[in-house]
């Protein structure tokens, strides 16, 4: 199973830009993104070291770089919304961190050179990358021989009617959503890019129906129709959304994919 370039439309980067920029100091506080278990175990399975050249990815409000930043010696941070960097500067301020810096980066275009860093991360971010092979591959040219990407992010089924349905339920909350891939895509998608997996795991995530709808500034409609959409959801897409009905709200899983690759 390979992964098939997305025809790049720059109005996708465009409708990224506004989407993020519009609601960046929801990142600040946003559970999933500051305190997911990810971080923790993305640090724990990477072991970074001191001497290490970090380049984050897509960085949005900062989260991955500051989980990495007391382990390395410096830490990079990008985003294409440069709304994004301000809050992120803003938090670094007030936790005392002063080895992340923060530039405005395309991730499928680096402006970096070829073997500049030790490893490269991207977390819960290339769902909405136009052309995931063109950013492993950008990430594989930017990474020392021998270094290390390591990617988190949503993943749906392998079974492709569910996977689109879930693909089609997420872009209608976020439309700068553009596809979440499955395991078996990103395994071969690094393999494409020349990336050899050491290691790959999946975690599913417990999601708050309504903040997770509103912090997109979704509209009334389209918040009670992705809430019909999650209750009514096929077989296959039920079993991956495990509803649960509370008292005030729903709750809901995705499923998250750590996959770290080794430049060869």
């Amino acid at each position: 199973m390979s992964v098939a370039p997305h025809p790049i439309d720059h109005n996708e980067k465009d409708l990224v830009r506004r989407q993020f920029g519009a609601h960046a100091a929801a990142y600040a506080g946003s559970k999933v993104h500051a305190q997911g278990a990810s971080l923790a175990r993305l640090v724990e399975l990477l072991r970074p070291q001191p001497t290490w050249e970090v380049l984050d990815v897509a960085t949005a409000a900062g989260h991955t770089a500051f989980a990495l930043a007391p382990h390395v010696a410096h830490v990079l941070a990008t985003d294409i919304t440069p709304e994004m960097l301000p809050v992120a500067a803003r938090l670094a301020t007030e936790r005392g961190i002063t080895n992340v810096e923060l530039e405005t980066a395309d991730a499928e275009a680096l402006p970096y050179a070829d073997g500049r860093f030790d490893l490269v991360t991207c977390r819960i971010a290339p769902h909405h990358f136009p052309d995931i092979p063109r950013f492993l591959v950008e990430a594989r040219r930017v990474l020392r021989p021998g270094g290390r990407l390591a990617v988190v992010d949503n993943v749906v089924p392998d079974d492709p009617v569910a996977a689109a349905y879930v693909n089609a339920f997420e872009k209608l909350r976020d439309p700068s959503h553009v596809r979440a891939l499955s395991v078996p895509e990103w395994l071969d998608a690094f393999a494409a890019a020349g990336l050899a997996v050491e290691h790959h795991e999946t975690a599913a995530k417990a999601m708050e129906f309504r903040p997770w709808a509103e912090r997109m500034g979704a509209a009334p409609a389209v918040i009670a129709e992705l809430r019909r959409q999650l209750l009514e959801a096929p077989p296959a897409a039920a079993a991956y959304f495990a509803v649960e009905t509370t008292a005030d709200d729903l709750l809901f899983t995705l499923l998250e994919a750590i996959v770290i690759g080794r430049r060869q």
